[in-house]
């Protein structure tokens, strides 16, 4: 992912409010405020009394709510002649561009009514199906808000793995800010869920950087790790890694402990965030595990000299313990993100996200990402070229295999809905199936799994958008596909909070 705009916004608002004046301004304000009240206001012991005691906080509340206002114009308008980095995305939809050539205003208008509420924090749902520009067919479904008893902590990048031996659905969410990895389990197809349980905590008494306090405190088993990518190989043994690739978490024992080992041999600067591919042999035996992983080629983020990613391919005969020289493929330069799996007839399909068109550069929004696919028919040693699906605004693929060998591939939509009649953003999950073994597309076709509209109209308009899906297919054909939300951030958000949610349905 070339630049989380959640990590870029944070970072300037910190900077900011990381100054003294904001941060504690009792020492600095306190005592100029006092000079100029009125002597009978000035009693009171410790500064934090009488009426500078209100006054402060007060002060400082109105002065923190302007700073990340000014923080978010500054990451979102940056030297674009004060232009919201937006701005391009809402002119290229009046004219009729929604991010591909397959989205028409037509089928959009049948799949985002007006005022529509967001469909979380309520169980019963409805999936449409397009069926070109006709109105679209439903499927009864539901939604879930998984992330809703977490006290509102920030929840995102959900992944989803089946276990078939043990007839359970393990999730792997990224939680709070910085984020740290838990766990989730249900032994019920995706009905209710088990309370988290951490990837890794320190031992009680460790002393960690207390962010809330700017120092240094004692923990008490709090979460210290980060694992992306969850990946099952069977026989209760599963894997993840951190997004620079340096170490690999591992469990065999269906996620109850997991262990970090450094990886041979990492290499050089690389990046990945999607699950392994797993290939596998004879009685379904793992044979190998392959990944698209990505590096910036030193082109600046946001150059119209593009492109900015390069994406390599590496494999491991050994679990992940050992890897393979990364190999650059040349059919993947502006890639930034891998979603890989085995077709039918056997060939590799990879779904891609790609850098910005070149017309978007300058804004330096990841947003404007689209989406293609490349195939190699020869288990990763030449591949094609990068078929776009989505030229912008969609992306963060999951894919899975059908019984019948056609592909299931879900995606985020963070661009390419118009504005409600309010003038409020749209966003949403989608689904399309390929059945010619990633070929092509039915797009006319496709499935909406969920809308919602934005609560922001300012800046900070993109705290209520999409972020990365993960979808698994149960025995008895039900889909549950888990995506970051950010529907609940409101207008008194300092930074963007996501949540995770879930749809359970099918396709039939």
């Amino acid at each position: 992912m070339p630049v989380d705009f959640q990590m870029k916004t944070t970072r300037t608002i910190t900077r900011y409010l990381k100054l003294p004046l904001l941060r504690n301004p009792r020492p600095a304000l306190h005592q100029k405020l006092r000079r100029l009240l009125p002597r009978p206001f000035r009693r009171g012991e410790g500064r934090g009394e009488g009426l500078l005691g209100v006054v402060c906080p007060a002060v400082l509340s109105v002065a923190r709510f302007w700073i990340v206002l000014l923080a978010a114009k500054l990451v979102t308008c940056n030297a674009v002649g004060g232009e919201s980095m937006l701005a391009p995305a809402l002119k290229a939809i009046e004219a009729g561009d929604f991010g591909g050539e397959a989205v028409t205003r037509a089928q959009l208008d049948q799949c985002l009514p007006p005022s529509k509420p967001h469909p979380f924090g309520q169980r019963e749902h409805v999936v449409l199906q397009l069926d070109g520009e006709k109105k679209p067919a439903t499927r009864p479904a539901q939604m879930q808000w998984i992330s809703q008893p977490w006290n509102g902590e920030n929840a995102q990048m959900p992944y989803l793995v089946y276990l078939p031996e043990k007839d359970r659905v393990l999730m792997l969410v990224q939680c709070r800010q910085p984020i740290h990895s838990a766990f989730i389990t249900s032994a019920d197809h995706g009905e209710t869920w088990s309370a988290r349980r951490w990837l890794s905590v320190d031992k009680p008494g460790t002393l960690t950087p207390t962010l809330s306090q700017g120092g240094e405190g004692a923990t008490n088993g709090q979460p210290n790790s980060v694992g992306l990518g969850l990946t099952c190989l069977g026989d209760g043994k599963l894997l993840a890694f951190p997004e620079d690739l340096k170490a690999l978490w591992n469990s065999s024992d269906y996620g109850q402990t997991w262990k970090s080992t450094a990886v041979s041999d990492p290499g050089s600067e690389r990046y990945a965030w999607d699950p392994l591919l797993v290939v596998r042999g004879a009685g379904g035996r793992v044979e190998r595990v392959a990944q698209g992983c990505w590096k910036p080629t030193g082109v600046a983020w946001g150059s119209p000299d593009a492109p900015y990613s390069q994406a390599y391919l590496r494999s491991s005969v050994d679990e992940g313990q050992t890897w393979s020289e990364a190999a650059k493929v040349s059919q993947w330069l502006g890639v930034n993100e891998v979603s890989m799996i085995v077709a039918g007839n056997g060939d590799w399909v990879a779904a891609c996200r790609i850098d910005y068109p070149k017309r978007f550069a300058r804004y330096q929004f990841d947003h404007y990402g689209g989406l293609g696919i490349s195939i190699s028919k020869d288990r990763g040693k030449t591949w094609s070229d990068m078929k776009r699906l989505y030229e912008w605004g969609r992306h963060h693929p999951s894919m899975v295999l059908l019984p019948d060998k056609r592909i299931l591939m879900t995606y985020v939509v963070r661009l390419g809905y118009p504005n409600n009649a309010q003038g409020l953003p749209q966003f949403g999950v989608e689904a399309v199936i390929s059945s010619d073994n990633g070929r092509t597309w039915d797009f006319g076709h496709r499935y909406v799994l969920a809308t919602w509209t934005g609560t922001l109209k300012d800046e900070r308009s993109w705290f209520c958008s999409v972020q990365s899906t993960s979808t698994v297919r149960l025995p008895d054909g039900t889909l549950l596909t888990a995506f970051g939300t950010g529907f609940n951030n409101t207008a008194e958000a300092t930074r963007c909070k996501m949540d995770v949610a879930l749809t359970k349905w099918r396709l039939e």
